[in-house]
């Protein structure tokens, strides 16, 4: 089992909601990165995703989209993401991490490659954004051989049939997208995401997380009560957008923000 199977299943043993949140490497530069997820765990997260930026992100709304072209600006590639993956393994072991991205940037690498990069970096998980499961066969068998789970997204469009497919392609947990739009949208309706969750769970065995539109701590409690776990990302990308350069103060700012989150969940 996965250092993120591992972690879910102990949150799920002790009744507790995982928190994962959301930066995106390189923003507002590199060098914040590391203290930023550090602060992330110190503030309450169990798992972290990491944002590999990209020129188009399609899913993404404007925060997550302004974050990606700051770092794309920045220079931040996919290999320096790694870098910071690695750095922040050098003094963490336990805390899983995910990258986050779209399919172009590993292609660019290649799949092979890429697959032993993230390993070697400390890499527990991908999501790839624009990548359909019936399209995935190649990719996740090169993250297989290495231990790396390939985790897919459920659209509360899906169709039965495409949430069988999903379950059969997915590995560590299934992400449920909270609403029909992009990341950091504020239209969340907590009962339609219970329906769909209780109707993805008919198709998996899987942990399902929840995320996109995921703002503050009620928020992630309403979902929490029924989820294994919550994502919040557009809300934290915004505070380190409006902290700007002030790297000083972004881990103080994440580390609390975070710790409101996780003490809603844990009420």
């Amino acid at each position: 089992m996965s250092r993120i199977g591992q972690t879910l299943e102990a949150l799920r043993s002790r009744r507790r909601t995982a928190l994962v949140p959301f930066i995106t490497a390189g923003d507002p530069h590199l060098k914040a990165t590391v203290p930023a997820l550090n602060a992330l765990v110190q503030g309450g997260a169990d798992l972290l995703e990491l944002g590999v930026p990209f020129s188009d992100p399609e899913a993404d709304g404007p925060a997550i989209q302004a974050s990606s072209e700051r770092a794309l600006a920045n220079g931040t590639g996919l290999r320096d993401v790694l870098g910071c993956v690695a750095e922040f393994r050098a003094g963490n072991d336990q805390t899983p991490v995910i990258l986050m991205g779209y399919l172009n940037s590993v292609l660019a690498m290649g799949e092979g490659a890429f697959a032993a990069a993230a390993l070697e970096a400390g890499v527990d998980g991908v999501i790839i954004v624009n990548l359909p499961p019936e399209e995935s066969v190649s990719l996740r068998g090169a993250l297989a051989e290495v231990g790396i789970d390939l985790i897919l997204l459920a659209a509360p469009t899906s169709s039965d049939e495409r949430l069988s497919a999903i379950d059969r392609a997915a590995s560590g947990f299934v992400y449920l997208v909270s609403l029909k739009g992009t990341t950091g949208a504020d239209h969340i309706s907590v009962g339609e995401v219970n329906q769909n969750l209780a109707r993805l769970r008919t198709h998996t065995q899987l942990p399902v997380l929840v995320g996109f539109g995921i703002k503050d701590g009620a928020t992630a409690r309403a979902l929490g009560d029924q989820a294994d776990g919550v994502v919040v990302g557009a809300a934290i990308v915004s505070r380190m957008a409006a902290l700007g350069d002030d790297a000083d103060a972004i881990p103080e700012a994440l580390q609390q923000f975070v710790s409101e989150i996780r003490q809603a969940l844990d009420a």
